[in-house]
């Protein structure tokens, strides 16, 4: 299998990169078992990910591209560390205001807005299965937590997730997300974050979990 694994900062699958490859190189293929990485890093964010993708996508065909990084957790029931699958991603700020109310993409029939993982090819560990929304401003400020709360009900947040999945539906690529949830949404306090912790037990998970596929 020819997998496109897709992280947003070198950082996050630095310890599965230093695993597999003495000298990180974005043109390399690393032979794994019986399937053949490409790790891409987009950079942060929705625009930078789509634009990666696309010449990503422009060169190759992927069996399977994978999207794996940290991420934010809307429910404390989901501890620091933990991974969870991303099944539905979100564009939750696509769409207008009309005065206090929101108005998505889809509602103004302008185009999709909502959009899922592969229902192919599945991870064999059983994460937790999450709806993700994919930000341009990670939430930190407690009204307007509990206004996306209210209007879509999220599990997690990140800034790429709904992006990737974007890119893989427009190229008929499966697509599967794995996030590790680093800190809690909430008014921004560094002090509780565990990024080392979720960066640990995502590459833990990762370096014998894509042999799997």
């Amino acid at each position: 299998m020819k997998i496109l694994l897709v992280a947003a900062t070198y950082q996050e699958i630095e310890p599965f990169i230093k695993n597999y490859s003495t000298k990180f190189d974005t043109n390399q293929w690393l032979k794994i078992d019986k399937n053949e990485v490409k790790i891409l890093i987009t950079g942060v964010g929705m625009v930078a990910t789509a634009f990666a993708m696309g010449k990503a996508f422009a060169n190759e065909k992927y069996d399977l591209a994978l999207n794996v990084g940290i991420a934010g957790s809307f429910y404390r029931n989901i501890k620091l560390g933990q991974l969870v699958e991303v099944r539905e991603d979100i564009l939750s700020e696509l769409g207008a205001e009309d005065d206090e109310e929101f108005i998505s993409l889809e509602q103004l029939e302008l185009g999709e807005v909502e959009f899922t993982a592969s229902d192919k090819i599945f991870i064999k560990e059983s994460f937790r299965k999450v709806t993700a929304i994919t930000v341009n401003t990670v939430h930190g400020n407690e009204e307007s937590i509990s206004d996306i709360r209210e209007r879509v009900n999220p599990t997690i947040e990140t800034m790429e997730g709904a992006a990737f999945f974007y890119a893989c539906e427009e190229t008929e690529t499966e697509a599967l997300q794995v996030r590790s949830i680093s800190n809690y949404v909430e008014k921004r306090n560094r002090e509780n974050w565990n990024l080392p912790l979720a960066v640990k037990n995502l590459n833990d998970w990762l370096i014998t979990g894509i042999k799997a596929f």
